[in-house]
């Protein structure tokens, strides 16, 4: 093993080399988002880490008896709320920011004095819940504590990749227990729990491993879990009913037998106590076995050294946020910049084992070869402006991201690239197949040594899956009919555009004829444009478009989240061509005018659980993707001014350092991506394409290391909250004559530069 102390030897003068005298953790609150709908949580984890240790403060069933939604279950995204008092437990796997959720594995809580476990109610009146303030709650980059006022217990946990670390403070006791939920999901329904089985290995050691049906259908997550102390007792309440036991009704399996199964348990340990002595714990997961669980934990955390651990997430986290070095007018922008930075390096999540193991999509075991492999890929999302971000900024983690999304593919039996797919599971989430976007970007901005022709054939039989949302229709009417699929305006942008960037790989490659044929399907969007009405439009497989229409409704009219305001502006991959069809330049701003200054009655978006008003400007909502785009489509029509202005007041009103700083989810970092492109003063309108539109930035100045040891400099001059408008932008002191710039010249370093002002100029 001395060779895997050799590495982290070399990461921590690599780390501490690199963190010069800056740390910019400081500015990173991990609440920022867990009021409201940001639906982040707030507890610790490193960059892209397997395991995320978090408090979750309730237990809402999905379903309500009658078998009807719970829509109370939608604010447990992340299993914490900000809003809550209680605290049930601390689990080992989060989405951040998502609009649909599942995961919560591994619930532990600790407690002093005797446990009733007879309830198997989910509210939030279990015995072991414990009451707690914001005032004893402190959250950091790889860190969170609390106070647990209910025990008199203090509560810390730190973690590796692959492992969560926690630390309890109790009082000295003979009663002290140790709580391990199993019952406890995220976006738990009757159904969820498959199987539940676990070992008593030793007086300080578990093994074992969960099996759920959620989100993700057949998801398996095996773990070891290592106490600092001995057991003195331990036991479970299991509260599925299985009348068949077989040859184990010989036992007494609810105390102190040392193997545990079922559907439904907790599991209790109880351990004696000293006030001078904190009880440690930590819980090694896996996708691969509890063999692979235990290698993991002796390879990341061989030892008990928590402050230690928390010293080294720190580390990781600052050579991380260091990668954009910004300077700001005001603290609290600076605090919202790296929070934002923050969140876009919480997912996608590592997926292996420290000896590159992992469960694919096809349940065996592979092996990685050549890349690390991630899982949690929210694409309808991400592919906007995480994976640009990435591009720029984590180009060798993007890559292997990749070449993860390909590995998925070669293991699907529809031959499909992800869609959102987690935890060796397509759960077939929203629409499009994003994933061409993700690999068009990176290989027009040449990031990655992933096999471009592989990643083309991956590609073209994704989007020639017949049964796959209306993708059969699109392909035999040239767009997808209203009343042959749902949100067939959406489906038929959205495939338009992945159609586009797939024809730019094949152009990459050299296939003609495919470059051809998707250029081709790429103008599919055209076919649902009405211009009597001035919108994309629901069309019939009879060729006429549907009559029963409101552009103002969120729902029911050929969309998915957003209305015919937003999502009928959403032709990236041909801007200039939207407008002329839409009626010109003028016409166009009038149109964009008229979208940020309407107002949008509760009714077309009470039906939306992503709509709310805080994401509201008008009628643009930015608290959903669809319409992240729009505020820079102003440069194509002659009016960057227009973008500048409606940029730096979505910056300013959307986002900020509060607990409730985000204005909707944050969609696995597509939010705060938006935020930190913003920020720097430019924007991928179009990923698959080198152009980024330019903006407002609202940093005073920003450094971006570049590979090759070049270095991207964002500066402005005359800075200030009422200069909101570019006069000038020069680049390496050529003035820009467009409101555009170069991926491809940005990488080979120079600066940026932003003249400000408080007027409109105009290019």
């Amino acid at each position: 093993m001395h060779h895997v102390f050799f590495w982290i030897s070399i990461f921590m003068m690599y780390a501490v080399k690199g963190q010069g005298t800056s740390d910019y953790t400081q500015f990173v609150n991990p609440r920022i988002g867990t009021s409201k709908m940001g639906h982040v949580y707030p507890g610790a984890t490193v960059p892209f880490g397997m395991v995320q240790v978090s408090p979750q403060t309730n237990f809402i069933p999905m379903f309500h008896e009658d078998g009807t939604y719970n829509k109370a279950t939608y604010d447990y995204c992340a299993g914490y709320q900000y809003s809550d008092t209680s605290i049930l437990g601390f689990a080992h796997t989060n989405f951040s920011g998502t609009g649909h959720s599942d995961l919560g594995d591994l619930l532990i809580m600790p407690t002093c004095g005797t446990l009733d476990l007879s309830k198997r109610n989910e509210m939030q009146d279990h015995g072991h819940a414990s009451s707690f303030s914001h005032t004893t709650e402190l959250a950091k980059p790889g860190y969170y504590q609390v106070m647990l006022e209910q025990h008199g217990i203090k509560a810390e946990m730190t973690a590796t990749e692959r492992v969560g670390f926690h630390r309890y403070h109790f009082p000295t006791s003979d009663d002290a227990n140790l709580l391990l939920d199993l019952v406890y999901n995220v976006y738990h329904h009757k159904d969820k729990n498959v199987w539940t089985f676990l070992r008593i290995e030793n007086d300080s050691t578990i093994t074992g491993y969960r099996q759920t049906n959620g989100w993700a259908r057949d998801r398996k997550v095996f773990f070891t879990i290592h106490f600092s102390q001995p057991i003195v007792h331990y036991g479970y309440q299991r509260y599925d009913k299985n009348h068949y036991k077989g040859f184990y009704r010989r036992f007494n399996e609810a105390r102190d037998f040392p193997e545990m199964a079922g559907k439904e348990l907790r599991v209790w340990f109880k351990f004696k106590t000293q006030a001078n002595k904190p009880l440690m714990v930590k819980v090694a997961l896996s996708s691969v076995s509890t063999e692979g669980a235990r290698l993991n934990l002796s390879t990341e955390l061989p030892h008990w050294r928590f402050d230690e651990v928390v010293e080294e997430a720190r580390l990781r986290w600052n050579a991380e946020l260091e990668k954009i070095k910004v300077e700001t007018m005001d603290s609290s922008d600076k605090v919202s910049f790296y929070t934002a930075l923050y969140h876009t390096n919480l997912s996608p999540i590592l997926y292996e084992d420290v000896d590159g193991k992992y469960r694919g999509l096809d349940q065996n075991i592979h092996v990685s070869d050549g890349f690390t492999n991630y899982t949690t890929f929210s694409l309808w999302d991400t592919y906007r402006a995480l994976h640009p971000l990435f591009n720029l900024v984590q180009q060798e983690r993007n890559n292997d991201m990749i070449k993860s999304m390909l590995a998925h593919q070669s293991q699907s039996v529809h031959r499909m690239l992800p869609i959102w797919s987690h935890y060796a599971n397509e759960n077939w989430c929203m629409i499009g197949y994003h994933a061409a976007s993700v690999l068009a970007d990176a290989v027009v901005k040449k990031v990655g040594d992933f096999d471009r022709e592989k990643a083309l054939l991956a590609c073209t039989s994704t989007a020639n899956v017949p049964y796959f949302e209306g993708i059969g229709p699109y392909l035999r009417y040239r767009y997808v009919p209203d009343d042959m699929s749902h949100s067939s305006v959406s489906k038929t942008l959205e495939y338009a555009y992945d159609d586009w960037c797939i024809a730019q790989i094949a152009q990459h490659v050299g296939k003609d004829s495919l470059r051809q044929q998707f250029s081709e399907r790429s103008t599919y969007y055209r076919n649902v444009y009405d211009g009597t009405s001035g919108f994309m439009r629901p069309k019939m497989s009879s060729g006429k478009f549907r009559t029963d229409f409101d552009p103002m409704d969120t729902h029911g009219q050929g969309f998915i989240e957003g209305n015919a305001w937003n999502y009928g502006l959403y032709v990236p991959h041909d801007i200039p061509d939207m407008v002329h069809m839409m009626g010109g330049k003028k016409r166009m701003t009038e149109h964009l005018d008229s979208l940020f200054t309407m107002e949008i009655a509760d009714k077309y978006i009470e039906k939306n659980e992503d709509i709310t008003r805080d994401g509201i400007l008008g009628n643009y909502v930015h608290g959903n993707e669809p319409s992240h785009h729009i505020p820079y489509l102003f440069n194509w029509t002659g009016r960057p001014d227009k973008t500048q202005k409606t940029v730096r007041i979505i910056l300013n009103e959307m986002y900020s350092p509060e607990i409730d700083g985000l204005c909707g989810n944050d969609d696995a970092g597509q939010m705060s991506a938006w935020y930190v492109f913003s920020a720097l003063g430019f924007y991928p309108v179009t990923p698959g394409s080198t152009t980024y539109a330019l903006g407002s930035p609202i940093v005073v100045r920003a450094e971006l290391p570049l590979p090759n040891h070049k270095t991207l400099v964002i500066s402005t001059k005359n800075q200030s909250p009422a200069n909101v408008y570019v006069k000038e932008v020069r680049w390496n002191g050529k003035v820009l004559k467009t409101p555009f710039v170069d991926h491809n010249e940005l990488v080979q370093g120079g600066t940026l530069e932003f003249l400000m002002n408080d007027k409109p100029n105009h290019y």
